[in-house]
């Protein structure tokens, strides 16, 4: 019997709707729960009530990508291919978002959840949070789409091949994160911003959040879909196997976080 996840939609202010996912220990997600994310997303921003969407995750840390143990339990490239569909709807519902999307992020951020903080339109951070994509290290490829919202292009590229973290100050100082608080304000610090978007006229929010998606430089989906490509190549060689399996191996990594290999983090692929 495997951990369920939670994903549960609130009203906790007048005018904001607050997404909340829950996958103990780390929020690395089966295939199911990016669908259920995705649905949950979309069905807020389709609520004329809501005027912006918080979107946050329980527990240690708020999103380890999927769930490898999932992928590798499963044969043939059914979980895969179900991985690289629900993460494009998950990081599509983000960005598609009827109204603005602010994301409260604590502790880790890594693979999909890269996705889905580079598709949303602001984040609040826990001072101790930190961002990466240790996709070389699992074995795949993807969401270099969503890092380079979030850094400039030379940076995302180093962290990219070296699987580096970066941490929430330091994303503050790219002008990507618009806060940086203790963990325990970063949900009531997001839901301010969001009450302070909220404010604003709801048919008015919808015209600004399609006009700024419209004049966006690079297609995200278009994007994120070609690098889903060599996903499927990497699996298809035997080299992502290979990869995930050595990952599984070595248990508790003794290289620390700063690579973005947190013990127990059991996911990092945004598909």
């Amino acid at each position: 019997m495997g951990v369920s996840t939670t994903v549960t939609v609130s009203r906790p202010e007048d005018g904001t709707a607050l997404v909340t996912v829950d996958r103990p220990p780390v929020n690395a997600l089966p295939v199911q729960s990016w669908f259920d994310l995705a649905d949950a997303v979309r069905a807020a921003g389709r609520d004329p009530g809501v005027r912006c969407v918080v979107l946050a995750a329980a527990g240690r840390g708020f999103n380890a990508g999927v769930d490898i143990k999932e992928m590798r339990r499963t044969p043939g490239h059914a979980a895969l291919l179900g991985a690289n569909r629900g993460c494009y709807e998950a990081f599509a519902a983000v960005y598609d978002c009827e109204v603005p999307v602010v994301a409260a992020v604590q502790g880790h951020c890594l693979g999909g959840g890269i996705g889905l903080v580079g598709n949303a339109d602001a984040i609040v951070a826990s001072d101790d949070a930190t961002f990466g994509l240790p996709e070389l290290d699992r074995g795949a490829l993807g969401a270099a789409t969503h890092l380079a919202r979030l850094v400039p292009p030379h940076l995302m590229r180093t962290l990219y091949y070296t699987s580096r973290t970066v941490t929430a100050a330091e994303l503050h100082r790219h002008g990507s994160v618009w806060a940086v608080v203790p963990r325990d304000e970063v949900r009531p610090a997001a839901l301010v911003l969001a009450g302070e978007i909220a404010a604003k006229d709801g048919y008015l929010l919808r015209l600004a959040k399609a006009a700024i998606n419209g004049i966006d430089p690079v297609d995200v989906h278009r994007s994120y879909r070609f690098e889903q490509g060599f996903t499927f190549e990497a699996n298809l060689s035997g080299v992502a196997d290979r990869h995930r399996d050595a990952f599984a191996r070595r248990g508790t990594p003794t290289d620390g976080p700063e690579r973005g290999r947190s013990a127990d983090i059991s996911g990092g692929e945004p598909g």
